[in-house]
């Protein structure tokens, strides 16, 4: 961040936000849908980081920040740019978090935040799409492409000494795209890919699905799916009629429910999700717990950075204004400055407003590179009697 001193008294000259306002932030993620098990604690992890600062009741002369939820659903378009719409329109939020899956992603920047010159960043969505998406300098996000995720499965797959997988993937955005990263990194690597094959979310029966996939073969099957859908239902399929006993599970595949819902026999099975070893990550679990909800479910780090990271540049920028603190996200976000934690973000105002540099590490020690890209970093997790257990940070 470059002297901000002298840019915030230039905002509020021009009109940004002058005194004590009521600064409105949308959550808009799948509450209802593919991820539904998940969702709770990502807003949560975001209300986090919002309720921090309303406690310390100094941001922008002592305003109140309000989080608005909608429902993206995760995979209905419609739907969730109908709710974000909502929230621009009716509810006047200045920005949106959210949403969860790259595809609703995607549809709400291009029908909604573009056209109202309304900030937007994501913790999840992970399409390689989204590197290269038209958004005026509105989007970001604080979970890495899945264009890095598919060579980290490489390495984990090569490291596990494993020469052949076959693929199934969720038939939209996000399944395609990181499909493509695991298959291209992993043949680069030299090792095989039987098949790869979509599946579709919402049936009861994949057992033509998983026939096709063990027609193939495969050491291992990777399933880029969503743990309360059709990921889950393939590999429940396949479980009962063994047509394969060990899984690569990537990051929409994490989640108790999972579990809880096939037992033992996932027992063995292993894989991928944004995560990061480090102070900022274990007081975020601290802090998750005495507020009630699991600081190690899916993307509660990279919710908590993501509202934070709004809520910063807002300070930096003297404005609530999406056209004034937008150029302030990666200023905030990257070094120069001093570093700043979960649970920092009443000091990290107060050095905005001395004019110091910060530098934001957060939970999941943000790095913004590129258009709003998060560098990322990925832990590996083994399944262990019930229990996901971590092998190592990649």
């Amino acid at each position: 961040m470059k002297k901000l001193l002298l840019a915030s008294v230039a905002t509020l000259a021009l009109g940004g936000a002058a005194g004590a306002e009521d600064v409105k932030i949308g959550i808009i993620l799948g509450f209802t849908g593919p991820l539904e098990s998940i969702t709770p604690s990502m807003a949560a992890g975001a209300e986090l980081a919002i309720n921090e600062v309303n406690a310390a009741g100094t941001l922008l002369d002592g305003s109140k920040v309000t989080a608005v939820r909608g429902d993206s659903t995760c995979v209905d378009a419609a739907a969730a740019t109908a709710a974000a719409e909502r929230l621009v329109t009716s509810d006047k939020v200045v920005a949106i978090f959210g949403a969860d899956c790259s595809g609703v992603t995607g549809a709400i920047l291009q029908a909604v935040s573009r056209p109202n010159g309304i900030v937007q960043i994501s913790p999840s969505s992970t399409s390689p799409a989204l590197s290269t998406v038209e958004d005026d300098g509105l989007f970001f996000r604080t979970a890495p492409s899945d264009a890095r995720q598919g060579e980290v499965i490489a390495e984990v797959l090569k490291d596990r000494a494993i020469s052949s997988v076959a693929i199934t993937f969720t038939n939209n955005d996000y399944g395609k795209g990181l499909a493509e990263a695991i298959q291209t990194a992993f043949e680069a690597a030299g090792g095989k890919v039987t098949i790869s094959a979509a599946h579709e979310d919402g049936k009861a029966d994949y057992s033509a699905e998983v026939a096709a996939l063990a027609a193939a073969g495969g050491e291992v099957l990777v399933v880029a799916g969503y743990v309360d859908q059709g990921g889950k239902g393939v590999i429940q399929a396949a479980v009962d009629t063994g047509a394969f006993s060990t899984f690569l599970l990537p990051d929409g595949m994490y989640g108790e429910s999972l579990v809880q819902a096939i037992g033992s026999a996932i027992d063995g099975s292993f894989g991928t999700m944004p995560g990061t070893y480090s102070d900022g990550a274990a007081k975020i679990v601290e802090m998750a717990k005495a507020a009630g909800f699991d600081g190690t479910s899916t993307y509660v780090g990279e919710s908590y950075d993501a509202a934070s990271l709004m809520l910063l540049a807002m300070q930096a920028a003297g404005s609530s204004a999406s056209a004034d603190f937008k150029g302030k996200i990666e200023e905030v976000a990257n070094a120069p400055g001093e570093k700043i934690y979960p649970g920092d973000l009443a000091k990290a105002i107060e050095l905005i407003k001395a004019g110091t540099d910060i530098d934001y590490v957060g939970a999941t020690n943000v790095e913004l590179i590129g258009p709003g890209e998060s560098a990322g970093s990925f832990r590996e997790y083994t399944i262990k009697d019930g229990q996901f257990v971590t092998d190592r940070f990649r």
